[in-house]
């Protein structure tokens, strides 16, 4: 080191003791990440360096198509081993005792930069490591119906309809409405006073079901009815459910390939039996006069689809099969899971919340509205069912829970691979 770099030795202990207590913390960490995410991630990156030897000996679209998953987390897992062995160097410098205080001095720097370069890299790996869910880059359908509170669970299932109305219209989000449906019948949405039955909007936008899954479950509001003389408060709830919604053709994704027999989501038409009937409740001329509601039964699950929105009898067949295969769809999935939730209950005892559970509570006395997953507490209830910033903030606390329990699951995952797999070797070597 030349003489005008070099620092004093006063000035290079003033700046090596705030920074003894840092190295020894960074130094008695041996890894940002647990023992499994590391072993998933380097299965991963030993995955992508064999498809890669394979594609460049000859060119392969299914292999190709295998190694588009697996760039990302190959890249930065290269760049974590490479901060780790970094920081590993680092650490040996500051071991050895022939050290000398110049380069201590320099090595303990270093050493905090790269331990916060590090946990950046962790936290990047972790979020690519997590499997991405197979529906998030659809669009989706929210389906809202009224639970326990009658009347008031009615008008309750309303607002909450406008409230993703609203949502949908700030953040620029193409909706319709492709069903509704109130107590009398009627498909037409002109009040908000008339109880509300079954609704179902659309939202076009690409990964709309990523934004949105957030809402599904069970809202429950406390409020006084507008019809109670006495101001009791009444307790009643309203079923939210987030569906992906499928392009009405197959596609070139073998996921969403609906025509083809062998897929999750394939329908065979001879499973579902098709009623043709007349629209009920009030609307015009071609309500009760007119065969053009369409009812759909799925035989092997009882799952029943009907619909009268619109006047002509194909349009309603045709949104009554889009809705039938968004809800099978959604039901296979969560088949799916159901050994994951399991899992996930015996080892981090975390328990699913399902449409069954009650995810978030409206409580207009106190103007606040609480997530139940996130514990995430809002007192702006105005903004919230008016969709406004106020239900961001909401939302994006459950996202982060929903990672949070994602990644929880994942770890579960591999530690079971583990044992199954240390409970195979010993197996074999008796």
């Amino acid at each position: 080191m030349t003489a005008w770099l070099r620092p004093s030795r006063k000035n290079l202990l003033r700046y090596i003791e705030p920074r003894r207590a840092q190295c020894r913390r960074y130094l008695s960490v041996q890894s940002t990440l647990p023992p499994s995410l590391l072993n998933r991630a380097r299965s991963i990156a030993s995955e992508h360096a064999k498809l890669s030897k394979e594609l460049a000996q000859e060119f392969d679209p299914q292999i190709a198509k295998r190694l588009g998953p697996l760039l990302a987390v190959n890249k930065i897992f290269q760049q974590w081993e490479s901060a780790h062995s970094g920081i590993e160097e680092l650490k040996s410098l500051l071991q050895d005792s022939s050290t000398d205080e110049e380069l201590r001095a320099l090595a303990a720097a270093d050493l905090v930069e790269s331990t916060a370069q590090l946990s950046t890299i962790s936290q990047e790996l972790t979020a690519a490591l997590v499997p991405k869910h197979p529906f998030e880059n659809l669009p989706c359908m929210i389906e809202i119906r009224p639970g326990a509170g009658g009347g008031e669970a009615a008008l309750f299932a309303g607002d909450l309809l406008r409230m993703y109305q609203a949502y949908c219209s700030r953040k620029g989000l193409r909706s319709s409405l492709l069903k509704y449906e109130d107590e009398e019948g009627s498909s037409q949405n002109n009040s908000s006073h008339i109880s509300l039955h079954e609704a179902v909007l659309e939202i076009e936008q690409p990964g709309a079901y990523n934004t949105l899954r957030c809402e599904a479950g069970v809202h429950r509001v406390q409020r006084v009815p507008a019809t109670e003389s006495k101001g009791r408060t009444h307790t009643s709830a309203a079923t939210v459910m987030v569906l992906p919604s499928f392009p009405s053709n197959g596609t070139d994704e073998s996921e969403l390939n609906i025509d083809d027999p062998s897929n999750d989501y394939y329908i065979d038409p001879k499973d579902v039996r098709t009623d043709i009937m007349r629209a009920r409740g009030a609307g015009g001329q071609h309500v009760n006069t007119t065969d053009s509601a369409v009812r759909l039964t799925h035989l092997p699950t009882n799952t029943v689809v009907s619909m009268q929105d619109y006047r002509s009898q194909p349009k309603n067949r045709e949104k009554a099969w889009h809705l039938l295969r968004s809800r099978l769809a959604q039901a296979r999935r969560e088949a799916r899971e159901e050994e994951t939730v399991k899992l996930r209950r015996s080892i981090v005892g975390v328990a699913r919340m399902g449409r069954g559970d009650k995810v978030r509570t409206y409580n207009w006395g106190q103007q606040r509205v609480t997530d139940h997953r996130s514990g995430c507490s809002v007192h702006n209830l105005d903004d919230v069912v008016q969709g406004g910033e106020s239900l961001d903030v909401i939302m994006e606390s459950v996202r982060a829970w929903l990672g949070e329990r994602d990644l929880e699951a994942l770890i579960a995952e591999e530690e079971e691979k583990e044992q199954k797999g240390g409970s195979t070797a010993k197996t074999k070597g008796r």
